[in-house]
Protein backbone atom coordinates (compact mmCIF):
# COMPACT_ATOMS: atom_id res chain seq x y z
CA UNK A 1 0.00 0.00 0.00
CA UNK A 2 1.38 3.27 -0.64
CA UNK A 3 -0.32 7.23 -0.19
CA UNK A 4 1.36 9.66 -2.08
CA UNK A 5 0.35 13.68 -1.90
CA UNK A 6 -0.70 16.02 -4.89
CA UNK A 7 -0.89 18.98 -5.56
CA UNK A 8 -4.80 19.74 -5.36
CA UNK A 9 -4.98 22.81 -8.11
CA UNK A 10 -3.08 21.68 -10.41
CA UNK A 11 -3.46 18.76 -13.17
CA UNK A 12 -6.27 17.53 -15.71
CA UNK A 13 -9.73 19.21 -15.23
CA UNK A 14 -11.95 16.41 -15.91
CA UNK A 15 -14.79 17.04 -12.47
CA UNK A 16 -17.46 19.46 -13.56
CA UNK A 17 -18.52 20.75 -10.06
CA UNK A 18 -21.60 19.24 -7.92
CA UNK A 19 -20.59 15.12 -8.94
CA UNK A 20 -21.18 12.80 -6.58
CA UNK A 21 -18.21 10.65 -4.42
CA UNK A 22 -19.46 7.93 -7.20
CA UNK A 23 -19.68 10.43 -10.15
CA UNK A 24 -15.97 11.69 -9.45
CA UNK A 25 -14.34 8.38 -8.95
CA UNK A 26 -16.49 7.29 -12.50
CA UNK A 27 -14.36 10.78 -13.67
CA UNK A 28 -11.18 9.37 -12.51
CA UNK A 29 -11.45 5.75 -13.63
CA UNK A 30 -12.61 7.04 -17.11
CA UNK A 31 -9.18 9.12 -17.26
CA UNK A 32 -6.99 6.83 -16.42
CA UNK A 33 -8.60 4.01 -18.80
CA UNK A 34 -8.30 6.56 -21.96
CA UNK A 35 -4.32 6.43 -21.81
CA UNK A 36 -5.25 2.61 -22.64
CA UNK A 37 -4.57 1.05 -18.90
CA UNK A 38 -6.53 -2.15 -17.89
CA UNK A 39 -8.73 -0.88 -15.33
CA UNK A 40 -10.61 -4.01 -15.16
CA UNK A 41 -9.69 -5.33 -11.96
CA UNK A 42 -9.46 -1.96 -10.50
CA UNK A 43 -12.25 0.02 -8.42
CA UNK A 44 -11.97 3.82 -7.32
CA UNK A 45 -13.46 5.38 -4.90
CA UNK A 46 -12.92 9.39 -4.16
CA UNK A 47 -13.73 10.71 -0.96
CA UNK A 48 -13.27 14.91 -0.72
CA UNK A 49 -9.83 15.28 -2.56
CA UNK A 50 -8.36 11.83 -1.99
CA UNK A 51 -8.69 8.97 -4.25
CA UNK A 52 -8.35 5.35 -3.45
CA UNK A 53 -7.23 2.66 -5.84
CA UNK A 54 -7.82 -1.27 -5.28
CA UNK A 55 -7.92 -4.42 -7.17
CA UNK A 56 -5.26 -6.01 -9.44
CA UNK A 57 -2.84 -4.21 -12.01
CA UNK A 58 -1.61 -5.65 -14.95
CA UNK A 59 2.21 -5.53 -14.21
CA UNK A 60 4.25 -3.22 -11.99
CA UNK A 61 4.76 -0.44 -15.10
CA UNK A 62 1.08 -0.18 -15.51
CA UNK A 63 0.28 0.01 -11.51
CA UNK A 64 2.99 2.93 -11.13
CA UNK A 65 1.42 5.03 -14.74
CA UNK A 66 -2.06 4.33 -12.57
CA UNK A 67 -1.08 5.85 -10.01
CA UNK A 68 0.32 8.84 -11.22
CA UNK A 69 -2.24 9.47 -13.91
CA UNK A 70 -4.78 9.20 -10.93
CA UNK A 71 -3.00 11.75 -8.97
CA UNK A 72 -2.06 14.37 -11.72
CA UNK A 73 -6.16 15.16 -11.63
CA UNK A 74 -7.27 18.81 -10.69
CA UNK A 75 -9.28 18.21 -7.43
CA UNK A 76 -7.10 15.09 -5.80
CA UNK A 77 -4.74 15.64 -3.29
CA UNK A 78 -3.99 12.45 -2.15
CA UNK A 79 -3.89 8.96 -3.96
CA UNK A 80 -4.01 5.66 -1.63
CA UNK A 81 -2.24 3.40 -3.95
CA UNK A 82 -4.17 -0.15 -3.05
CA UNK A 83 -3.29 -1.77 -6.02
CA UNK A 84 -1.67 -5.40 -6.02
CA UNK A 85 0.48 -7.21 -9.34
CA UNK A 86 -0.18 -10.85 -9.74
CA UNK A 87 2.41 -12.66 -10.39
CA UNK A 88 2.21 -14.08 -13.71
CA UNK A 89 4.11 -17.94 -13.37
CA UNK A 90 2.70 -20.51 -11.12
CA UNK A 91 6.28 -21.91 -10.11
CA UNK A 92 8.30 -18.58 -9.16
CA UNK A 93 9.34 -18.90 -5.21
CA UNK A 94 9.75 -15.33 -3.51
CA UNK A 95 13.35 -15.03 -3.81
CA UNK A 96 12.86 -14.56 -7.67
CA UNK A 97 10.12 -11.67 -7.29
CA UNK A 98 11.63 -8.25 -8.17
CA UNK A 99 9.55 -5.13 -7.24
CA UNK A 100 11.16 -2.31 -9.12
CA UNK A 101 12.06 1.11 -7.23
CA UNK A 102 10.39 3.67 -8.92
CA UNK A 103 10.98 7.85 -8.07
CA UNK A 104 8.67 10.58 -8.03
CA UNK A 105 9.60 13.99 -9.33
CA UNK A 106 7.22 16.48 -8.70
CA UNK A 107 7.76 18.94 -11.33
CA UNK A 108 8.14 22.77 -10.16
CA UNK A 109 8.52 26.24 -12.03
CA UNK A 110 10.93 26.00 -14.29
CA UNK A 111 12.03 22.49 -14.31
CA UNK A 112 12.18 21.19 -18.02
CA UNK A 113 12.77 17.32 -18.72
CA UNK A 114 16.41 18.15 -19.27
CA UNK A 115 17.27 19.47 -16.16
CA UNK A 116 15.43 16.78 -14.20
CA UNK A 117 17.29 14.39 -16.28
CA UNK A 118 20.53 16.35 -15.24
CA UNK A 119 19.74 16.01 -11.74
CA UNK A 120 18.34 12.72 -11.78
CA UNK A 121 20.99 10.91 -14.06
CA UNK A 122 23.70 13.47 -14.04
CA UNK A 123 22.92 13.40 -17.80
CA UNK A 124 20.51 16.55 -19.73
CA UNK A 125 20.37 14.41 -22.53
CA UNK A 126 18.71 11.18 -20.75
CA UNK A 127 15.36 13.10 -20.59
CA UNK A 128 14.07 10.77 -23.25
CA UNK A 129 13.79 7.91 -20.32
CA UNK A 130 11.52 10.02 -18.32
CA UNK A 131 9.59 11.14 -21.35
CA UNK A 132 8.85 7.50 -22.10
CA UNK A 133 8.41 6.03 -18.07
CA UNK A 134 5.28 8.32 -18.45
CA UNK A 135 4.03 7.66 -22.03
CA UNK A 136 1.26 7.74 -22.58
CA UNK A 137 0.23 10.62 -19.79
CA UNK A 138 2.99 12.96 -21.59
CA UNK A 139 2.61 13.90 -25.00
CA UNK A 140 5.57 15.73 -25.40
CA UNK A 141 9.00 16.44 -23.64
CA UNK A 142 7.63 19.86 -23.30
CA UNK A 143 4.67 19.64 -22.25
CA UNK A 144 4.97 19.62 -18.26
CA UNK A 145 3.43 21.49 -15.37
CA UNK A 146 4.43 22.61 -12.08
CA UNK A 147 2.91 20.42 -9.76
CA UNK A 148 2.64 17.16 -12.23
CA UNK A 149 3.97 14.60 -10.91
CA UNK A 150 6.34 12.40 -13.08
CA UNK A 151 7.80 9.05 -12.97
CA UNK A 152 11.59 8.58 -12.69
CA UNK A 153 12.76 5.28 -13.78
Amino acid sequence: MGLGSFLKNVGSKIFGGGETAEEQAQKVRDHVAKFGFDVSGLTFTVADDKVTIAGNAKNWEEKNKIYVAAGNVEGIEEVTDNMTVAVQEAEVQVADIVVPMIRFHAVESGDTLSKIAKEAYGDANEYHKIFEANQPMLTSPDKIYPGQVLILP
